[in-house]
């Protein structure tokens, strides 16, 4: 259930009536049935009525009428992979990532709503595992791997994914050993603005975030306070509502393990990471600014959805429901999809 302070605060944040919802409810996710119980780490939201999933055995799906239904969009031949991210520009064109070693690894583009799709990337490199994606604009975007030959390696798209390239890895600062990102939610790769873009690590000794203020040609690296020191623990997603304010947020995955101080903010484009006064209780994969709030945003993860209205400074838990991704869009839509088919939106 949604809390009356937290429900005021959504409220306020969204800039709509409380009472705006027929049946008197305050704003709460509302699942929104999509007939599959694959699950969805991939989420891209175009609008309150728009929106594409990206899950597990190569399920695509896509909606244009708020949830209401939901259209299998699949890539032909895909069911072997694991789509873990998904970026839209619109109703028509995405692009899709699917995760793993070697060619397994994969970056699949639709132009017309997911009729069809063209494989504009597979991996060759049985080194390389890609986890998330990212865009600045229609144009240009980049895909992140786990370090290989020590540094993380970073793919470049000028043509909306059409084609890419692996950049030059010189201007990348090593990786510690074990270093790794999470293919969690989509969000370990993030970018604000038409050239900033901030990659979340986790696995190593430490948590750190890496920034790039030149589309990954080169990249500077911080400390942060998350927890780190095993496979299992780290950053797992960014979100950034300007190229200086950031929100950072994991843990530890494994549901038997706590996850201590899981949050932090930035307000110096990632130099510096403060961890959160009051972080979410426990582990969480997703996180997400609400549009037009300076500081007011959620986080998701298998066991809640926690909510900020202080720049991420405290968290408070305002549904228990298990939710792996979230996103946000201008006409103030959000989403949030996870496992066994789960998806809601805010509803109001």
């Amino acid at each position: 259930m949604t809390t009356g302070l937290a429900a005021a605060a959504l409220t306020a944040a969204l800039a709509v009536p409380a009472q705006a919802h027929g049946d008197g409810r305050p704003p709460h996710w509302e699942l929104k049935e999509t007939g599959t119980d694959v699950r969805f780490r991939g989420l891209a939201a175009v609008s309150r009525n728009s929106a594409w999933l990206a899950g597990s055995a190569g399920t695509v799906l896509r909606t244009g009428d708020g949830g209401r239904t939901w259209r299998n969009v699949s890539p032909p031949g895909a069911q072997e992979l694991q789509f873990r991210d998904i970026e839209a520009f619109d109703a028509r064109r995405a692009v899709v990532l699917a995760i793993g070693e070697g060619e397994a690894s994969r970056v699949y583009r639709t132009d017309d709503g997911g009729e069809t799709w063209t494989e504009s990337f597979r991996n060759t490199d049985p080194r390389a595992f890609y986890d998330c994606l990212t865009f600045f604009d229609p144009r240009h975007g980049l895909a992140m791997s786990d370090p290989v030959d020590g540094r993380f390696r970073i793919l470049s798209t000028e043509d909306g994914g059409r084609s890419w390239e692996v950049l030059p890895n010189e201007g990348m600062p090593p990786a510690l050993e074990g270093e790794a990102g999470f293919a969690a939610s989509g969000q370990c790769l993030v970018s604000s603005g038409p050239r900033d873009v901030w990659l979340a690590t986790g696995g190593a000794a430490r948590a750190r975030v890496l920034h790039s203020a030149d589309r990954g040609r080169t990249w500077t690296v911080a400390d942060t306070p998350v927890p780190a020191g095993d496979p299992a623990r780290g950053v797992f997603a960014l979100a950034f509502r300007d190229r200086s304010h950031g929100l950072a947020v994991g843990g530890d995955y494994r549901a038997d393990q706590p996850s201590p101080r899981a949050a932090a903010t930035t307000g110096d484009a990632g130099r510096t990471w403060t961890p959160a006064a009051q972080p979410p209780p426990a582990y969480r994969s997703g996180v997400a600014w609400l549009p037009y709030s300076r500081a007011t945003a959620v986080a998701v993860g298998p066991t809640g959805t926690d909510l900020t209205t202080d720049g991420g400074r405290t968290w408070r838990t305002v549904d228990t429901g298990s939710y792996d991704t979230v996103d946000c869009t201008p006409d103030r839509g959000c989403w949030a999809a996870g496992e066994r088919g789960r998806v809601a939106r805010l509803e109001n």
